[in-house]
């Protein structure tokens, strides 16, 4: 294993590639390594250029500068556009996820041909739950949280019980306020009465809470300790990549037989009048 350091670089680029017994004899005995032209072309075709890694690297860093200073300047709008962006994006894999799903389940003869078409449509729907919703929303949620604990309960920032405590109110507050807006939304956006949303929202909510809530607290530990507040909502709304996704696939999942296992503990009466 031969480690080189491109000038330019900020790290090492680990390159395995045989030598001969001969040649590593030579390298032992003089504790230098002379790097062949044929290593090089070698290297070449199996990593990228130490220009385009650096070039990489300086558009990045320079993207994240970007957002930092639309932060500064514009903290509201800036969460509102990335909130709705990262969640039309998630929408985009929920909607691949779901035909995946689909396909695979078509036998081989009729699944042949079956290409994965985005609905752009339901795309800007959920994007808007993102622009309209969450991220001003969240934005003054976060703040709001922060400034609400350290002075109503006077608790030392970063310390076990003030992460606790904001984890606490975010999945007993926020959490089941966002996905009851979020399946209400989506039913009247796609033009639905009021009682096929209440429909929707009885058959989803459930599993959806459930689910979420035993995955959710653990990300929130990590964003509540080591998160600085005014970057909390974008770690959401990465993550949110995920869950949007998620949200997206339990809502297109309509009556799945799955579902019914969560309302099956729903009282006899709301099940069918029995006693």
């Amino acid at each position: 294993m031969i480690i080189i350091r491109f000038k330019g670089l900020s790290r090492d680029i680990v390159v395995v590639m045989s030598i001969k017994s001969r040649d590593m004899s030579k390298v032992r005995a003089s504790g230098k390594l002379v790097i062949q032209k044929t290593w090089l072309s070698k290297i070449s075709t199996s990593f990228p250029s130490p220009l385009s890694l650096a070039f990489l690297d300086k558009k990045m860093l320079k993207a994240w500068k970007w957002y930092q200073h639309c932060l500064s300047s514009h903290p509201v709008k800036t969460q509102i556009v990335s909130s709705g962006i990262l969640w039309g994006i998630g929408d985009i894999g929920a909607q691949y996820i779901t035909h995946s799903t689909a396909t695979n389940r078509l036998p081989k003869s009729q699944n042949v041909g079956v290409e994965f078409k985005i609905n752009w449509k339901r795309v800007a729907i959920t994007s808007m739950f993102g622009f309209g919703f969450v991220g001003p929303v969240g934005h003054f949620w976060y703040e709001g949280l922060d400034r609400f604990i350290r002075l109503r309960f006077r608790l030392q920032p970063k310390s076990p019980r003030f992460v606790a405590t904001k984890v606490a109110a975010d999945g007993i507050i926020f959490g089941p306020f966002d996905l009851f807006v979020f399946f209400t939304y989506m039913g009247f956006s796609t033009g639905k009465n009021v009682a096929q949303v209440k429909e929707d929202v009885k058959r989803d909510f459930l599993p959806a809470l459930i689910l979420e809530g035993g995955v959710w607290p653990i990300f929130q530990v990590v964003n509540f300790r080591y998160v600085p507040v005014r970057y909390q909502l974008l770690y959401v709304n990465v993550l949110c990549l995920i869950d949007s996704a998620f949200l997206s696939w339990i809502e297109q999942q309509k009556d799945a037989p799955w579902k019914q296992w969560f309302t099956s503990f729903q009282p006899l009466k709301e099940r069918g009048g029995e006693v």
